[in-house]
């Protein structure tokens, strides 16, 4: 793409944004637009730090907690901001406008100016770039490829194994959480969390839709923080929703809390609210189908979780896995020591009691939608398993 076209993209930019859209060619400044004027750009504080990023699209968070989106294309540099979703106080902005050599006279205009600048979320932000990105490239990246590293996320799992199995997890052993109220979650990743699906959750998090939160703090660390607790609540109820032990999934968002409290950075906390999410889902997962299922188990097992609204047939379980029907059965019972046919009407059976628990589908709702050939079959079913009918399961665990 030529350069003019780029200063184009560019444009565009920074009219939909809001924000200062910056072009550099092998680190001069080449290009530069604005709708708000500035007296001075406080880019010019974070130029050495910014030009050391040299990832596809990446973001800096400078001192004073505003941030910057970066674009490295051929050799070009696209930097858009400053920008950030909780407003500073007059104070620090005084302090960037100090930093920055302007006028003390100047210091009210500077400050009005750069709170006419539009606040957007890091994850828009990004989202944003990743969009741009692919205009000037066609190539597609996605949030996660930008915010999650794996030297960080093994970090945390040994803190968090660590924490949870000696010292922090001791101090909060005993104590009592109040009764849990269950709620009905329709949020997909809270759905994920809750049937343990690992897989569908990695790929749904590179792919989640941002939205503006709503301000929550005053202050841009703890409106992240805030944002965090938020999170980790609701997982922790499609944990217990799930199988998860309460007390142990309340725990666990002790330590997780505990560690957040401890964090210093947007950064930290953005890779600690992914590791979070993923955790209670493999936990879930693990309760689900044991600590090391294998292959065979795992792969029917999907079978069944994204085929659960349907008649499933171990015929068309055999299909999907190329395997034939007799090997498929009699090898699945050597593993597992359950037929086949049990354990997917155990899955759906399972699922059943999650929605009656926690939802006030009708029972012929539920019987349509898990592929029961009527509702009586379904109420059969269901009392032969647990001993209960769909009516009186519901009654004994509605308050819970």
């Amino acid at each position: 793409m030529e350069i003019e076209d780029v200063k184009y993209v560019c444009t565009n930019l920074g009219n939909l944004s809001g924000l200062p859209v910056r072009m550099f060619l092998n680190e001069e400044l080449i290009f530069y637009y604005s709708i708000v004027k500035l007296f001075k750009d406080p880019f010019d504080l974070d130029k050495n730090e910014t030009f050391k990023s040299k990832e596809k699209i990446s973001y800096y968070i400078n001192s004073f907690n505003y941030y910057y989106g970066i674009i490295n294309y051929e050799n070009l540099k696209i930097v858009i901001g400053p920008t950030n979703q909780v407003n500073l106080k007059d104070q620090d902005l005084k302090n960037m406008a100090f930093a920055l050599g302007i006028n003390s006279s100047s210091f009210n205009e500077f400050i009005s100016q750069m709170k006419s600048i539009i606040s957007f979320p890091l994850m828009s932000l990004l989202q944003t770039l990743c969009m741009v990105y692919f205009a000037l490239t066609n190539e597609k990246l996605s949030i996660n490829d930008i915010t999650i590293h794996d030297s960080m996320q093994t970090n945390i799992i040994e803190e968090i194994e660590i924490s949870s199995t000696n010292e922090l997890m001791d101090n909060i052993e005993g104590k009592t959480h109040g009764p849990y109220n269950g709620f009905d979650i329709e949020n997909r990743m809270m759905d994920m969390v809750m049937r343990g699906d690992i897989d569908a959750l990695k790929k749904y998090i590179k792919s989640i839709p941002s939205f503006r939160s709503g301000t929550i703090a005053f202050e841009q660390l703890r409106q992240y923080k805030n944002i965090f607790i938020v999170t980790i609540t609701l997982v922790s109820r499609a944990a217990i929703r799930g199988g998860m032990d309460i007390t142990q999934a309340l725990n666990l968002s002790d330590v997780y809390i505990q560690k957040m409290e401890l964090s210093e950075s947007i950064e930290e906390i953005t890779e600690l609210q992914y590791r979070v999410v993923l955790d209670y889902a493999e936990r879930v997962f693990k309760i689900r189908f044991s600590d090391n299922p294998s292959k065979l188990v795992l792969d029917v097992s999907k079978y069944i979780q994204e085929h659960l609204s349907e008649p499933i047939k171990v015929n068309d379980i055999a299909k999907s896995l190329y395997m034939g029907r007799s090997r498929l059965s009699t090898n699945f019972k050597k593993e597992t020591n359950i037929d086949l046919s049990t354990f997917i009407m155990t899955k759906k059976i399972d699922e059943a009691k999650r929605l009656l628990r926690y939802s006030d589908k009708a029972f012929s709702v539920i019987s349509n939608y898990l592929g029961f050939s009527s509702q009586s079959h379904f109420s059969k079913i269901f009392k032969e398993q647990t001993g209960l009918t769909p009516f009186e399961y519901r009654q004994l665990h509605k308050h819970y």
